[in-house]
């Protein structure tokens, strides 16, 4: 993992394998974030540099700098701008309306903060092959700047090294080296560890993390963290104790499911939180079997486990005072004489029956007993997350989850999301669509023969498992969770993290108001 670190020196004058600038979009022409800085621009403009967010100019430094290479990142429009000047194409998405002022609201500078994020993560993906970079975003924006740093120098190695290594250390300069600067650049690396360790689980292939070794690794990840306490049911527990959903969707698979319970008890905790995660590791569709074409994006349906066990840790890591329990159901959905079958009827835990009408709608069925049982511990909030509908997708693309739940805390966390960075809409449920799960041989069906508004029939699916009055909230991450496209900003082709950024930032305002 790439490391980042404050620093005092002058960055025009420090001798490093790379410079970061950053540049606001003006009218006319790129506009300097430091006046200091000025001529740098000036010189990547004559070479194309405009200061549209996302992008990267590099320049030798070369009568500059001290530095070997100078990259100059684009922020988009500057605090105060008003975009009105630029043309439409290229106004920022995140910024506010035309006139609108820019220090004004937590969504211009939610925005302003992401957008130093992408051009933080960039710079690390353009600048691989350095051990040193010095980084000036961090004046804008210390902890983004940091997270997009440590994001974007993301590489996954386990089976294939990269042309050119990561960078080892990124210097952030501008923002001071007292112990609050410390202290901020301390936290944003605990959470892109966090994220990071997401995104190694999910990018590990699904031979070698099947349930039994997800179990191993999150319990031994766990185990490095004072505080923390992990319980793992194996398939004979989980069918002695009624989960009947997990059982059932790993009834296919020569390796069978798991459970696992982490549990982060702070003594001054007040209030507590439940995570709950869809582990599928691998999943063809079981009987009702998937389309061989893209099946093998298929290990990325243990994402949302893989988020709660993370995000977890990081609480514990954190020293949040506020009881977090994270469950990750795991199982294999795979086809075979032992699978479960369409027209099976399954007992969840807690005596809850689902008609099995389709075996690829399988992460409801683990959820199902999950979510049952995480309320047993009778927590305050209960965020659960998986990637759970294509319709997802067809709804939002690829890049916005949907978050559904109970109305007031789905809007907090739709908010929240976008503060950390991670897209989200609020989507509702509707009450008429609850009817398609209907079913004359159980409490439930686990799909609608109806294909409308599949993501939310799913959400009405998962809260038939919450007590009424609960606090709940699903977020769908099937597009966000995975990506197979190229590189932008902090994300490269595989697994994004999505949502742990946005699970932590949800951990700390219930932190903040326990």
């Amino acid at each position: 993992m790439t490391r980042v670190q404050l620093t005092d020196d002058a960055p025009l004058t420090t001798t490093v394998d790379a410079l970061v600038v950053g540049a606001y979009q003006g009218a006319d022409a790129p506009i300097a974030v430091d006046p200091d800085h000025a001529a740098v621009v000036a010189a990547a403009a004559t070479v194309g540099a405009t200061g549209k967010p996302g992008t990267i100019t590099a320049l030798p430094g070369t009568g500059l700098a001290a530095a070997t290479r100078i990259l100059v990142a684009g922020l988009g429009a500057a605090p105060g701008q008003d975009v009105g000047t630029l043309e439409a194409a290229d106004r920022p998405d995140d910024t506010a309306p035309a006139g609108a002022p820019a220090d004004d609201g937590a969504v211009l500078r939610a925005g302003l903060a992401e957008r130093v994020r992408r051009a933080a993560g960039a710079a690390s993906r353009a600048a691989v092959g350095s051990a040193t970079v010095l980084s000036t975003l961090g004046a804008v924006d210390l902890t983004a700047a940091a997270e997009g740093h440590l994001l974007g120098g993301y590489v996954f190695t386990t089976y294939k090294q990269p042309a050119k290594p990561p960078v080892e250390t990124v210097l952030l300069a501008g923002a001071g080296t007292d112990a609050g600067a410390d202290a901020t650049v301390g936290r944003a690396a605990i959470t892109a560890q966090a994220v990071l360790m997401a995104r190694d689980l999910v990018n590990t292939a699904p031979n070698d993390l099947y349930p039994a070794v997800f179990a191993e690794r999150a319990s031994a990840a766990a185990g490095t963290v004072r505080g923390l306490t992990v319980e793992v049911l194996d398939e004979h527990q989980l069918r002695d104790r009624g989960y009947g959903g997990i059982s059932a969707v790993g009834s296919g698979s020569s390796r069978p499911p798991r459970l696992v319970r982490i549990s982060w008890s702070p003594k001054d905790a007040t209030r507590t939180v439940a995570l709950v995660g869809k582990g599928i590791t691998f999943d063809s569709g079981g009987l009702s079997i998937k389309p061989a074409a893209g099946m093998d994006a298929m290990t990325s349906d243990m994402s949302g486990a893989a988020a709660v066990v993370a995000t977890v840790i990081a609480a514990a890591q954190l020293e949040l005072p506020l009881g977090v329990v994270a469950y990750a159901a795991l199982a294999e959905n795979l086809p075979s004489g032992t699978a479960y079958r369409p027209g099976d009827v399954i007992r969840h835990y807690g005596g809850t029956t689902s008609h099995v009408l389709n075996t690829d709608a399988e992460g409801r069925l683990v959820l199902a007993d999950a979510l049952a049982r995480a309320a047993e511990d009778a927590p305050d909030v209960v965020l659960e997350t998986s990637t759970l509908t294509g319709a997802q997708i067809v709804a939002l693309g690829k890049r916005t989850m949907g978050v559904m739940g109970s109305a007031a805390l789905r809007d907090r966390v739709a908010e929240l999301a976008r503060g950390a960075g991670e897209a989200a809409w609020a989507m509702p449920l509707p009450e008429e669509l609850r009817e398609g799960l209907d079913s004359s041989l159980a409490d439930l069906a686990n799909v609608s023969n109806d294909r409308a508004g599949g993501m939310l029939v799913a959400g009405h699916y998962l809260r038939e498992f919450m007590p009424p009055g609960a606090q709940w909230v699903h977020l769908d991450v099937a597009g966000p969770a995975f990506h197979d496209g190229g590189p932008h900003g902090y994300v490269i082709k595989g697994a994004t993290g999505v949502p742990v950024r946005t699970l932590l930032a949800v951990l700390r305002d219930e932190a903040g108001s326990a």
